[in-house]
């Protein structure tokens, strides 16, 4: 299926997107990020700790085949705009906004599918007072943390010889996220900390 951008520009998928390892790849390491962050987001929606909610791409289909009367299959499709980051909310009285991306790389966090509109929005919830930060999982070592959207702008606007942050640096400005049972990252323990307090 072919996915364009406004305007018609067809999206291509980039080397550096998002991880899809499925749970029975990494079966002692639980579920992939998106997974994870869904099921902490029920888990606080369904106590009331906050209302959090992946926000949905807003795609326009164009083409559609009908193989058979009772399949259909999707097979040209335009983003309607462009996506702005993962996951909004609010929580305790302030706008939350936030990115979840996987790398499979150890030693760095690469810019690879983040786009300028993406940090532009951020920039603007931060101008505002809102919350913003990417929860940025290390897959093959297993690592998670919460990184603040203003850390990663400055990488991404002023070290521009740069194509990615160095893993030390989110491990010593970036926040550890532990997994647990309920709920799965609980990232908002680390959002009273670092906002709130």
């Amino acid at each position: 299926m072919a996915f364009r951008y406004p305007g018609g520009k067809k999206y291509i998928k980039s080397n550096h997107s998002k991880v899809t390892d499925t749970p029975a790849r990494f079966a002692n390491r639980g579920m992939s990020l998106e997974q994870d962050i869904n099921e902490t987001n029920k888990h606080y929606n369904a106590t009331g700790k906050a209302v959090i909610h992946k926000k949905p791409t807003p795609v326009q289909i164009v083409n559609v085949d009908y193989p058979k009367r009772s399949a259909a299959k999707i097979t040209e499709a335009y983003f309607k705009q462009p996506s702005t980051t993962d996951y909004n909310g609010i929580y305790r009285g302030k706008y939350i906004d936030f990115e979840a991306k996987e790398t499979k790389n150890k030693t760095s966090f690469p810019f690879g599918n983040i786009h300028p509109h993406q940090v532009d929005h951020m920039k603007q919830v931060l101008h505002h007072g809102g919350v913003s930060f990417f929860i940025i999982r290390f897959s093959i070592v297993d690592e998670t943390y919460l990184y603040d959207a203003s850390h990663f702008i400055w990488w991404y606007t002023e070290q521009t010889q740069r194509k990615s942050i160095p893993k030390q640096h989110i491990e010593e400005n970036g926040h550890r996220l532990a997994i647990k049972y309920a709920p799965r990252v609980d990232f908002l323990d680390i959002v009273d900390h670092v906002y709130y307090s």
